[in-house]
């Protein structure tokens, strides 16, 4: 718009020459094609739960070719001793128990090769370790695909409960053995219990039964010792309570 001025100039007024002199933005622009489509592929629920179970298959065979178990009847290799041995060994089991090895045989494992303390302290570090590595893979890689699967009852009974008591659920679950590690670790993943309960619930709850056992591995050579009559009855009678609990609540689980 043009203004008049004493002199018979015409000027332009402020907001006329802000809008002349405004200039439109173009919107950001955004990957269209081959390449918007190559990345929903590539991160899907679905895509990402590939590669989860990828990861698991490739860590089982590198279990089956490498058999860890040999450490029970060939020990320890002689160049790593002392405290370096615990760490690479607490390191190995966590990522032994990703790979769906037993828990019984790395505890035995580490009660023979350390003894019942230092054998202990590993296996707990161990055991920790491991579950938080499930349950991080599980958490970033399964989650979104899984729990829209959670619709049977037993299903969504078991969701709700780690959801809602977390810390609670997976103590029992560390206390009472019957639930595979492994299993336990991915079924929390897929709910939403947080990282600190998982964490703590599994370090206090896997105490009895750890040392049970790394025990027993440290007295395994004398089967007829107090100290291993004792440790076999502390892992005997975890499992019968167990056992127990699960049938009393039966009924109770299929009422949800």
């Amino acid at each position: 718009m043009l203004d008049a001025n004493r002199s018979g100039t015409a000027t332009a007024s402020p907001r006329a020459a802000a809008t002349e002199l405004a200039v439109p933005v173009p919107p950001p622009l955004r990957p269209r094609g081959l390449v918007a489509t190559c990345t929903r592929v590539l991160f899907s629920p679905y895509a990402r739960l590939s590669l989860l179970l990828a990861l698991l298959a490739g860590a089982a065979a590198c279990v089956l070719l490498f058999e860890p178990q040999r450490l029970l009847t060939h020990g320890w290799p002689p160049q790593i001793g002392g405290a370096a041995a615990a760490v690479v060994f607490g390191a190995a089991y966590g990522l032994c128990t990703v790979a769906f090895v037993p828990r019984p045989l790395l505890n035995l494992a580490a009660g023979a090769l350390f003894g019942s303390q230092l054998g202990l302290a590993t296996a707990l570090a161990g055991t920790v370790l491991g579950a938080g590595v499930s349950f991080g893979l599980g958490r970033l890689l399964g989650q979104d695909a899984l729990r829209p699967l959670l619709r049977g009852r037993w299903l969504r009974a078991a969701d709700g409960q780690l959801s809602r008591h977390g810390f609670r659920s997976m103590l029992a679950l560390r206390l009472f053995p019957g639930v595979p590690f492994w299993a336990a670790n991915y079924c929390a993943a897929v709910s939403r219990m947080g990282w600190l309960p998982f964490l703590l619930a599994t370090g206090l709850g896997s105490i009895p039964n750890t040392a049970a056992y790394a025990v027993a591995g440290a007295r395994a050579s004398a089967p007829t010792s107090p100290a291993f009559l004792i440790a076999m009855a502390f892992i005997a009678v975890p499992a019968l309570a167990g056992t127990v609990l699960a049938w009393r609540k039966r009924h109770q689980l299929r009422g949800r």
